[in-house]
């Protein structure tokens, strides 16, 4: 059987189904840094919840507890450590292009 014949029959690959990011046991708290941590990326923003992988209920309590973190000063509002490089590199020349004749 040709594929242009049977173009509605899935492919039977196995997959393996990822753990949830968030244990049972794990208590969603602004104390809990190792949990919050996961979930920020580089520049300090939170992750989405399709990047995440977490229900809307844990995403919410999630965004909650980073938050008060942040208001606690737990967490920074930004990580500036890629734009203190980024200043650092650039160096603004001022001066007059003069012709070659």
């Amino acid at each position: 059987m040709d594929k242009s014949k049977r173009p509605f029959l899935k492919s039977k690959r196995s997959f393996r189904r990822r753990l949830p990011p968030i244990q049972s046991g794990d208590r969603i708290d602004y104390r809990n840094m190792s949990l919050i941590s996961r979930f920020i990326s580089e520049q300090g923003k939170i992750l989405s919840r399709r990047v995440n992988r977490l229900t809307l209920k844990q995403q919410r309590l999630i965004t909650i507890a980073i938050k008060q973190a942040r208001i606690l000063s737990l967490l920074p509002f930004l990580n500036n450590e890629k734009q203190f490089e980024k200043s650092e590199l650039t160096v603004r020349t001022t001066g007059l292009r003069t012709r070659m004749k």
